[in-house]
């Protein structure tokens, strides 16, 4: 059933029915083991990102060539590259470069795809067909593959990979919400507003739309972390971010030569990684426990 409305000369006023499903919502969230460790995890990078600058103790591009290679220590807690730039420091303000891409990459991926796919279930007919096949025509590719042959074009600058990934994971997201159109566009909500006479933008934007967002959520929380995987390949092939920029998958091109004699220059860039893709993850999987009507209908 769609959400109850109220409305005062077109102002949204939240009823004590969806203030009820907030406040279950809510209360299920925090009971998924899941959900709060990937929100904590996620919450956490956020924070570092924002702080970034006050956290880390050295800029990223102070050289040293006497402190050069040198392990963990109280002074440098992550150790010191081959120029001598603090890798703690580095890794903090690499931060911002993932989440920037992770984010963007997918706010671009969820406008474009949602419409795409909502527009698509609801329509039904040929404009389904039309618009699917193209989104089946690009997800044939390989994402990565995808997303190196539009850098190539496009350039290796860190806005085209936010450009190049948000048009590898639309169809993604279209799919998804293609799929929560077509159970949607046969509710009784639907029906009646259809009966009502309102157009079909109207029920697709003020009707359809909104009841499709969980799934879409969840799916955008999950990409977000293939997105962080795919800019570290992208800038490891250097194709994403550009010296002197502190991306993680760069740091861990540079340290690869060195994983002998300077391991700390390809882990601590790699544990970064490795933490924001497992946050992400959880936080999606718990988010699509969370929101799963089967779970809902039998609490």
């Amino acid at each position: 059933m769609a959400t109850e409305r109220e409305t005062d000369r077109g102002r949204f006023t939240i009823t004590q029915s969806q203030r009820d499903r907030i406040a279950r919502f809510v209360r299920k969230f925090r009971s998924n083991t899941k959900a709060m460790l990937g929100f904590s995890i996620v919450v956490l990078l956020v924070l570092v990102a924002i702080f970034a600058p006050i956290i880390a103790p050295y800029p990223i591009d102070a050289t040293n060539i006497e402190d050069r290679s040198q392990a963990p220590s109280v002074e440098h807690p992550f150790g010191t590259d081959d120029l001598g730039r603090d890798i703690f420091s580095r890794v903090v303000m690499g931060s911002r470069i993932s989440l920037y891409v992770g984010f963007g990459a997918i706010s671009g991926a969820l406008a474009v795809g949602a419409v795409v796919g909502v527009v698509a279930g609801y329509a039904g007919g040929l404009t389904d067909e039309i618009l699917m096949r193209v989104m089946d025509a690009a997800m044939a590719f390989p994402p990565v593959l995808l997303a190196l042959t539009l850098l190539v074009v496009l350039g290796p600058e860190l806005s085209n990979v936010v450009i190049a990934l948000a048009f590898v994971y639309t169809p993604y997201i279209a799919r998804v919400s293609r799929s929560a159109a077509l159970a949607e566009r046969n509710e009784a909500y639907v029906e009646a507003a259809v009966a009502r006479g309102e157009s079909d933008s109207r029920i697709v934007f003020s009707e359809v739309f909104p009841n499709c967002m969980a799934p879409m959520l969840v799916q955008g929380s999950l990409n977000v972390s293939f997105a962080i995987l795919a800019e570290a390949s992208l800038s490891f092939l250097g194709l994403g971010a550009q010296p002197p920029r502190p991306s993680w998958g760069l740091m861990i091109n540079t340290g690869r030569g060195f994983m002998e004699t300077a391991p700390w220059m390809l882990l601590f860039p790699a544990l970064a990684i490795g933490i924001a893709v497992v946050g992400f993850n959880m936080l999606g999987d718990g988010l699509r426990d969370v929101l799963d009507p089967k779970v809902e209908a039998i609490e």
